[in-house]
């Protein structure tokens, strides 16, 4: 080989070791790492489900403490991969006491083994009563979901991923510990709160029966919310109490009245069982019943994994916010039930149209004050999330009960996620436990927390 020959060689040759070595040690570039958005919603979509199937049998998790649940979980999988979601911020330092350990932005990661680890390491401590057959399904769904993406990953990117879901599980749980109403509540929801003491009148709301005699959630109000000061926890107030037949409570207690009065329609009857979700073990609970349509909505537009995570994250902060100032102002305004009412100035033989398939017990009024209405108010606020990030005219078919056979689950389709929000809050008012102005007050209160919550710097 002559000299100029070898020359071209050995250049190319150096080129060639050059421009490798120099793609190697940029290997970390964060350019080339996949996005969040890159990837299909399935993680998020699979551990929501699990949520929904344990949440159903647990028992003092309605009202408050699934959504509280929920915003926690979301929290910490938006928290782990936000890193990967260019527009998005972390809320790292944004409330007092919370931090969270940042992602080396140097290093790859594969962002569902994050979310997946995650919600592993959580989702048993905030179901610390879950069965074994519940630890089976959460044991089992993260191991698949692993088992997914570890032959497509080196074993350097999946350990790194696990460890960092990880250490922001530990960061939001070490966060939610700090909440001493809000932690643990489930396991006394009756904790703290004389009823009996706060009643002083007609009109002050007693408990009713069937029942546990006794007054729910009479601290969450108290619990904390992310998006909402002390000063946004309480609503408008309600109408005055009066008996006067000509007075507006009075025409709503009758409104309620006649609902049942002598039988339900099957129309309503229909629509109050379906929106229900009052009793455990029957129904997932209604602070959560507006994430299993957004389920069912990202599988109908195959969105991707940013949505999914962002959705999540929201609805829950949305959810538990409403259901807080929802029961702040419950037990600051201490309305009674319709059946207590009208059983003392209507009709004493009248009973609420609220039944438990599973039990046989019938006439049944949940167990805290009516005003306002906590479906009413959760659900508004999770349809509020939902238009926001679906569009406020997106018409869907809400198949959470199909094949239902206890009661009536049979789909209902809709217009937009608003027109849910409503049915749902009139649903309330043909099963005889809420008056009007609990439901009407509640969409109110509950679009304007979901909106603060949209409110909150998720975006750069």
């Amino acid at each position: 080989m002559d000299l100029k020959k070898f020359n071209y060689l050995f250049a190319f040759i150096a080129i060639f070791y050059f421009a490798s070595c120099s793609k190697d040690s940029s290997a970390d570039s964060n350019a080339k790492f996949k996005t969040v958005s890159e990837y299909p919603n399935d993680v998020i979509y699979d551990w929501n489900e699990v949520f929904l199937q344990i949440e159903r049998y647990s028992a003092g998790f309605r009202p408050g403490p699934a959504p509280r649940a929920v915003s926690y979980l979301g929290l910490s999988a938006y928290e782990g991969v936000v890193a990967g979601m260019p527009e998005f911020n972390s809320f790292d330092g944004f409330w007092a006491g919370f931090n969270v350990p940042a992602a080396d932005a140097s290093k790859e990661y594969c962002w569902p083994l994050v979310i997946n680890a995650s919600y592993e390491h959580l989702m048993p401590k905030f179901f610390g009563k879950a069965t074994q057959d519940q630890l089976n399904l959460i044991n089992t769904t993260a191991k698949r979901i692993n088992n997914d993406y570890k032959a497509q990953i080196t074993s350097e990117v999946y350990n790194r991923s696990i460890n960092r879901g990880r250490e922001v599980a530990e960061a939001v749980w070490a966060y939610s510990k700090t909440d001493n109403v809000g932690h643990d509540h489930y396991l006394d929801p009756f904790q703290q709160y004389d009823w009996q003491a706060a009643f002083k009148k007609d009109g002050d709301w007693v408990p009713t029966f069937p029942g546990p005699g006794l007054p729910m959630g009479g601290i969450w109000g108290k619990a904390r919310t992310f998006s909402l000061k002390a000063d946004q926890k309480l609503c408008k107030k309600p109408i005055p109490y009066s008996t006067d037949t000509k007075s507006h409570l009075y025409a709503q207690a009758v409104e309620v009245y006649s609902q049942n009065t002598p039988t339900l329609t099957y129309e309503s009857e229909w629509v109050g069982e379906f929106w229900s979700d009052d009793l455990v073990n029957l129904t997932f609970s209604p602070g959560v019943r507006f994430l299993a349509i957004g389920d069912q909505v990202l599988k109908t537009e195959n969105s991707n994994l940013e949505t999914a995570v962002w959705m999540t994250a929201m609805i829950g902060m949305a959810c538990n916010d409403a259901g807080i100032a929802c029961w702040n102002s419950k037990y600051f305004y201490n309305v009674e039930r319709p059946e207590s009412y009208i059983q003392r100035v209507i009709d004493p033989t009248w009973d609420p149209a609220l039944e438990n398939p599973l039990t046989g017990e019938e006439g049944i009024s949940p167990s805290f004050p009516a005003y306002p209405s906590g479906h009413s108010t959760m659900g508004a606020a999770g349809a509020e999330i939902l238009g926001d990030i679906f569009g406020y005219s997106y018409s869907m078919t809400d198949n959470c009960h199909r094949n239902r056979v206890e009661f009536e689950g049979t789909p209902r389709s809709f217009t937009s996620f608003y027109e849910m929000a409503l049915e749902n809050a009139w649903s309330r008012v043909p099963l005889g436990v809420h008056f009007r102005m609990d439901c009407e007050e509640g969409v109110r209160f509950g679009t304007e927390i979901g909106r603060a919550a949209h409110r909150l710097p998720w975006k750069k």
